[in-house]
């Protein structure tokens, strides 16, 4: 069974129909975490972006003729 789904576990492969459910239970938070934190950079990336524009558009109204 090629296709058959597998998993890689510390350097062990697995096929999942193999995992008892309790594994599998704890293979499907797995990959929800995984998800989130991918969601989680993807949105920091996006909040960076927006900063560093912000920050652009302040430097760009702050007067030119300031002495330090």
């Amino acid at each position: 069974m090629a296709d058959e789904a597998q998993v890689t576990i510390g350097g062990v492969t697995y096929q999942q129909s193999e995992l008892n459910n309790a594994a599998k239970v704890q293979l499907k938070q797995l990959q929800v975490s995984e998800q989130e934190i991918a969601q989680l950079k993807r949105q920091l990336a996006i909040a960076q972006t927006a900063r560093a524009a912000y920050a652009g558009a302040l430097k760009a109204e702050l007067p030119e003729d300031v002495k330090h």
